[in-house]
């Protein structure tokens, strides 16, 4: 019993394989008649920029996601150095010196400003980078599907061209290779989050107004 169900799936995923196989030698032999110069080209060159403006953004979004780390860092460092050099002052402080009385509140003070400016940094850069660099991945791997459909399409075209040019015509492989044709059309827009991220510029631009208190 088991082996007749198992039959069935077995027999329809070495079918699918079997297709994938295909398909990569199809790539494979189209990229080479390219690159031969016996087969044209299809080109996309709004796409192309559009894939050069993706590049751009991953490395400069790299450069800045690294520096905005570091100085995440430095601001945590800057705070820690603050709170000892508060405690050193509580210590050193005379009983009798002026002021004394208000050195408490404004060491409590001044921690409450940094722990503000970490949270914001936090909720405001940081994450923003997060969330701006992490979907970098995903829209790299449809822009690779996208590229491996031009390819199809390329060689379902120029497997059109040869049927329909042979003298002894098939129409039943004119058929299917027209439907492979036609499902390989390029339809899919490049993803819309590779539009200018104003938000991260806005983010970024007032990302120093807090720091302005504590100077």
């Amino acid at each position: 019993m088991a082996e007749n169900k198992m039959g069935p799936n077995i027999g329809a995923g070495a079918g699918g394989f079997a297709k994938l196989v295909q398909k990569s030698l199809n790539r494979a032999q189209e990229k080479v008649m390219q690159k031969l110069g016996k087969n044209m080209e299809t080109k996309d060159e709004q796409f192309e920029q559009y894939s050069q403006n993706l590049l751009k953004q991953q490395n400069d979004g790299g450069r800045l996601s690294k520096d905005v780390k570091a100085y995440f860092s430095a601001v945590k460092v800057m705070h820690e150095t603050s709170k000892r050099l508060s405690q050193t002052l509580r210590d050193v402080y005379e009983p009798d010196w002026q002021g004394g009385e208000d050195l408490s509140v404004i060491m409590e003070s001044e921690d409450l400003l940094w722990n503000d400016y970490e949270e914001k940094l936090t909720d405001q850069i940081v994450r923003t980078m997060e969330n701006y660099t992490g979907q970098f991945h995903e829209v790299k791997e449809r822009v690779a599907k996208r590229g491996r459909k031009l390819v199809d399409y390329d060689s379902s075209r120029h497997h059109l061209e040869a049927l329909q040019s042979a003298k002894k015509k098939d129409d039943a492989k004119i058929t299917k290779v027209w439907r492979d044709y036609c499902c390989s059309s390029i339809t899919e827009h490049f993803p819309s989050c590779l539009k200018p991220d104003w938000m991260l510029r806005d983010r970024l631009s007032k990302h120093f107004q807090p720091e302005g208190r504590l100077l």
